[in-house]
């Protein structure tokens, strides 16, 4: 009409369209079919159709519907999906035998990618792994002609009849709940139905005897893609984050998934199971791994040479190298030396020097050096100090306690001097216990020369 008006034309539309329905009535061929009617078992037909979308919280997957139909009974398998991979077909395919008992000999398919490479006239080129898949279950695939719907026309039928009595005034939640109230349909409507042309309801006319048996092994057909780990200890996957173990940071994980759930593997072994969830931007096993992460890490902060430390001196070895971690001394130096000291004297001896060491809040492998060696070191008696005056030699001097000295030294209050641990060994350091004073000796006077 616009090509018209261009040209002079004043006419309504209305005019224009009932001439071109005339014309096209005058032009149009009518084509004739034969009907077919295979025999059981014959021939499956098979198709998909779309069917909107399903919103996850805001997020939409498209939806779509695998349908299969036994020609000679006209039983029907329905099954929902979000995606039209070749795993999801070839899954859809393996649950269809389960739910027919059998396979039919011969499969018939339009055009779709993930079964027809190329379509050249009557040459026909499937795709390689769609007939590894055929060859595997025994059936021979067939695909219609190209805009030639017809020569599958009662799966087609089919799709439509599941748009009319099937769909319609239905809400669904999720994927698997409309495969539920799907799978309720075809049990209670779908395949009780008298059919118009057999009289026969799909369940009465169907043969399952007639169907090829299925392969007891069933491969593994799940989605399978390779996933980078990265250092938050989280993969990606279909828009969703997935959390696995520290010590998998950096690797190539496989992630394996269906319709139900998500695995994730290395090489064989299987790492952890998530269900699948069809939201996008969610993160899962975070708390689980997290916590995993954080009691490494504790594990982690300590060194092999801390490591050591600990197994040779026991757990309280351990609260002694955090404290001693926390002091201006480097750690790596002192773990070093503390090992060198358990080579030397043994484990026992530096286990029971340290612990003196940590009672008195004495944080340094020095200071633990120096323990040992007191305790090693022999304590000679010393002779009496004879002096020249023979008179002097005679005099008896008054008790004397150093612990005033060390308390001096060490800084310590009036409570802490009566409790001084240094200089504990006699009361009366110049006296015997008896109250006897006795002769100065050389090591009497040296206590008081080393402290100054």
């Amino acid at each position: 009409m616009q090509w018209l008006r261009d040209r002079g034309f004043t006419g309504g539309y209305t005019i224009v369209k009932d001439h071109l329905q005339a014309v096209r009535a005058e032009t149009k061929t009518r084509r004739a079919f034969v009907r077919m009617e295979p025999a059981a078992g014959e021939r499956f037909e098979i198709d998909w159709g779309h069917f909107g979308a399903l919103v996850y919280e805001g997020t939409p997957r498209k939806l779509y519907a695998f349908c299969l139909i036994e020609c000679h009974s006209r039983k029907m398998y329905l099954e929902f999906t979000h995606s039209q991979t070749f795993e999801t077909l070839v899954r859809c395919h393996i649950h269809a035998f389960a739910a027919m008992s059998g396979v039919a000999r011969e499969l018939w398919f339009d055009n779709m990618a993930t079964v027809v490479s190329e379509h050249d006239g009557n040459l026909v080129r499937f795709h390689p792994r769609f007939l590894a898949f055929a060859r595997d279950y025994g059936f021979v695939p067939r695909a219609c002609h190209v805009a030639a719907a017809w020569e599958k026309g009662k799966v087609e039928r089919a799709i439509g009849y599941v748009r009319q009595n099937f769909w319609p005034l239905r809400r669904f939640v999720d994927l698997p709940d409309v495969n539920s109230q799907a799978h309720q349909w075809l049990q209670q409507v779908a395949n009780q139905r008298r059919h118009r042309e057999t009289g026969q309801t799909p369940e009465e006319r169907f043969r399952p005897e007639c169907l090829q048996p299925i392969p007891t092994i069933h491969l593994d057909y799940r989605d399978s893609v390779d996933a980078f780990v990265h250092k938050d200890l989280r993969l990606c996957f279909d828009g969703n984050r997935y959390c696995v173990s520290p010590r998998y940071v950096g690797h190539q994980l496989t992630v394996k998934a269906d319709s139900s759930s998500v695995t994730i593997y290395h090489q064989h072994q299987e790492i952890v199971r998530y269900p699948r969830s069809w939201r996008r931007g969610q993160t899962f096993g975070a708390e689980r791994f997290q916590k995993e992460l954080f009691a490494l890490r504790a594990a982690a902060e300590r060194s092999a040479a801390q490591h050591r430390v600990v197994a040779w001196l026991g757990p309280a070895s351990e609260e002694y190298l955090r404290r001693l971690a926390t002091t201006d001394r480097s750690l790596v130096r002192q773990v070093r030396e503390l090992l060198t000291l358990i080579r030397e004297y043994g484990p026992d001896a530096v286990a029971a020097a340290l612990a003196k060491a940590h009672a008195a809040g004495a944080f340094g492998a020095d200071y633990i050096a120096n323990i040992l060696r007191q305790q090693q070191s022999r304590w000679d008696v010393q002779p009496p100090l004879c002096l020249r005056d023979p008179a002097l030699n005679q005099l008896a001097t008054d008790p004397l306690s150093l612990a005033e000295y060390d308390a001096f030294i060490l800084g310590l209050g009036p409570r802490e001097k009566a409790s001084c641990p240094l200089r504990q060994e006699s009361e009366h350091p110049f006296g015997s216990e008896t109250g006897r004073p006795r002769r100065a000796t050389a090591r009497s006077f040296a206590p008081p020369v080393h402290l100054l």
